[in-house]
């Protein structure tokens, strides 16, 4: 403990320099779910993909691990060019001194705002901002990460809500298709699930729906 300790309180240039980039990285890795929840595209991913599950009406296929490991991936995807240029320009000169850790943290946050600022209604941010009090901002780096990253998350929220609504709308077409078709028949103590879940699933692998899903999410970015 006392070695610990004295790790962190010496006064050498490379201990201290380690020291900092170990307190960096434990730093980005208590709020790394945080980050990768709010400033990235896992939000909107994640709520399609479960708006896919729940208008098949598959209970819990495909799991839960499933989703989220498709979306993380889908995360990594459409994120790494702003991943690459956060190494690019923060990181790798912070690692070699060439700035300090706030100049660090300054380059780092730019492309995510840029990132965020593409997907975010001006309604959203402009409620956010004029609820904090701030000053109308005159570039994408005035803005502060404290009102963008909520007007964010609603905005996407409302973007995935609205994905979600077009691929309901076929799938509960068949669901009255055939509630119409048992009450018809006189089968009324026949549940419509049991009988338009396998119609369901057969149109969707029909049109190839996870592909037709994927490539949407991802024109949309």
């Amino acid at each position: 403990m006392n070695d610990f300790m004295s790790f962190f309180n010496s006064s050498d240039p490379d201990t201290v320099s380690t020291s900092i980039k170990l307190l960096l990285l434990l730093t980005v890795l208590s709020i790394a779910p945080s980050i990768l929840i709010l400033l990235t595209s896992f939000t909107r991913i994640v709520v399609v993909l479960s708006f896919v599950r729940t208008g098949l009406g598959t209970n819990q296929t495909p799991p839960n691990q499933v989703i989220i490991g498709i979306s993380l991936f889908l995360t990594f995807f459409i994120m790494a060019p702003t991943f690459q240029e956060v190494n690019e320009n923060a990181l790798q000169p912070l690692f070699n001194e060439e700035m300090n850790l706030e100049e660090a943290y300054e380059a780092a946050a730019t492309p995510f705002k840029e990132f965020m600022s593409q997907h975010t209604r001006q309604k959203d941010l402009a409620l956010f901002l004029d609820y904090s009090g701030a000053k109308q901002p005159e570039s994408i780096e005035d803005i502060p990460l404290t009102a963008l990253v909520p007007a964010f998350v609603i905005s996407e929220l409302k973007t995935a809500f609205q994905i979600g609504f077009m691929i309901f709308i076929p799938f509960l077409v068949i669901d009255m298709v055939v509630a119409s078709v048992l009450m018809s028949m006189g089968m009324m103590m026949l549940p419509p699930v049991m009988i338009s879940l396998p119609f369901k699933i057969l149109l969707f692998v029909l049109v190839d729906g996870w592909h037709l899903v994927v490539k949407s999410l991802l024109q949309t970015f």
